[in-house]
């Protein structure tokens, strides 16, 4: 694809050629169509491409960039879209940012008035209401089917000859809705290969320097990451510790939340949106190579757990971590915006235990470190209980800042991001569901601190009783 951007007194060219997967996309007219693959094959750049192209060669058009949580967007796909897609155009001014106002979301408006919203559907009421052409969303998988559809009904701008809904995705379990809708025809899939990538192969089919180096990383990883981030497959995890997890159900925005309660206007609420009554914990993985994980907990006046705050990441020390702790616990003044935890629940390193006392003037309790335990109390959480709703909760958006190393090397970059390949041991060629595999495990560890406080986990009777 060859571009030609022109402004009365200057020209320029923007280049970008789609290969295999990619291509079939440019040449894709159908209602909703999808972009699977593994890691690194160029998926969100097609995407990007063909929107922005749309954009140009349709005045008017009506676009939009979508996410389950907006914030996501801008470690992601807004990088793609300003160093890469729109750069030439936003440079001479083709299109400019708008930071959105009361009428309308934020996006990118062009000068022959088309128009490119993002967003995400953590807020829906800024998106929702408006109609599009074509809209794009990243990571498919963490919609619902509900959330997919509603999109559908916004496909009505009647700018273009054709509405389209796109979106890319890394592989899930083989049973997951966009799958199934891919397989009935319903949503046009195209398998997106790293050879569809020209910043790792060349058109001879040989890796550029940077793509050994990437696909040598791809090939470290193990298990189900390995399945789905190198080769591209649709796998169930085998052995998942917690098999009853479910996206849908266990990972919902906080928009979800405040929906399931009504709204919460005559609540107090502390800076991140939750009741300011509802009792708080705090749990800590410490780690540098590994990452460190500071989990900050919900409970509601049911018993239920939320995580709604969560810091991963790696090479900083614990005084670095609590310096970025204050400022979401604090502000300028020193005044609170929520709640102190009842307990600040570690892990047993006694050096940064007492680092995390002094810089943060609070101390900490040593975690119930039960595996089997904490493994069977989690699991009794995440049942959905008479009331059609589980006792724990993984709030979508919860990471303050990606770790932009753990995302580039395959890992897990936060706690939702490890649930669903936290498997168990193998020990002498069977899997022993006694022990989780030692393997990007710090948020599940975490987690467990808390649920095992909470529950009042005991090696001996097991026995889980919610805090009073």
């Amino acid at each position: 694809m060859t571009a030609t951007l022109a402004q009365p007194a200057s020209t320029t060219v923007h280049r970008y050629e789609p290969w295999g997967a990619a291509k079939s996309l440019f040449g894709y007219r159908g209602k909703e169509v999808l972009l699977s693959g593994p890691a690194g094959t160029g998926k969100t750049r097609a995407c990007l491409e063909k929107l922005h192209l749309m954009a140009l060669l349709n005045p008017g058009m009506r676009g939009l960039i979508l996410r389950k949580v907006a914030a996501d967007l801008g470690s992601t796909a807004l990088v793609t879209w300003k160093e890469h897609v729109a750069k030439e155009a936003l440079d001479l001014g083709v299109c400019a940012y708008f930071g959105g106002s009361r009428e309308e979301a934020p996006g990118y408006r062009y000068t022959n008035g088309s128009f490119i919203a993002v967003g995400g559907l953590n807020d829906p009421n800024r998106i929702m209401s408006s109609e599009y052409d074509v809209i794009y969303v990243q990571e498919a998988t963490q919609l619902t089917v509900t959330d997919w559809e509603n999109c559908n009904t916004r496909l009505r701008n009647g700018k273009i000859s054709f509405q389209q809904l796109i979106a890319d995705t890394n592989p899930d379990v083989p049973t997951h809705w966009l799958k199934q809708r891919a397989d009935a025809g319903t949503v046009q899939l195209f398998e997106s290969r790293h050879r569809d990538n020209p910043r790792l192969y060349l058109p001879d089919g040989s890796l550029t320097v940077y793509g050994a180096e990437y696909m040598a990383r791809l090939d470290a990883l193990t298990g189900v990451r390995l399945k789905r981030l190198r080769d591209g497959l649709w796998v169930a995890t085998d052995g998942q510790v917690y098999e009853l997890f479910d996206a849908a159900i266990h990972a919902p925005t906080l928009a979800d939340i405040r929906a399931l309660y009504g709204g919460w206007e005559d609540t107090r609420l502390c800076a991140a949106g939750l009741p300011w009554h509802w009792r708080r914990w705090m749990a800590i993985d410490f780690g540098f190579t590994n990452p460190t994980v500071i989990q900050r907990w919900a409970e509601d006046d049911d018993g239920r757990l939320y995580l709604y705050a969560e810091q991963y990441r790696t090479q900083r020390l614990v005084e670095d971590h609590v310096a970025d702790l204050r400022k979401m616990l604090f502000d300028k003044d020193g005044n609170e915006l929520e709640p102190e935890p009842w307990a600040i629940i570690c892990d047993h390193d006694a050096e940064d235990r007492a680092t995390f006392r002094k810089h943060f003037g609070r101390g900490t309790v040593s975690a119930v470190k039960w595996v089997k335990p904490g493994v069977e109390a989690v699991q009794s959480r995440l049942k959905v209980a008479g009331d059609g709703r589980p006792r724990l909760y993984l709030v979508r958006g919860a990471l303050a800042s990606l770790d932009v190393s753990l995302r580039e090397a395959g890992k897990p970059a936060c706690t939702l991001d490890e649930i669903t390949s936290y498997v168990w041991d193998i020990v002498e060629g069977k899997v022993s569901k006694d022990v989780p595999r030692k393997e990007n495990d710090h948020g599940m560890d975490a987690m467990r601190y808390t649920v095992a406080r909470v529950d009042r986990v005991t090696a001996g009777n097991r026995k889980k009783v919610r805090n009073g």
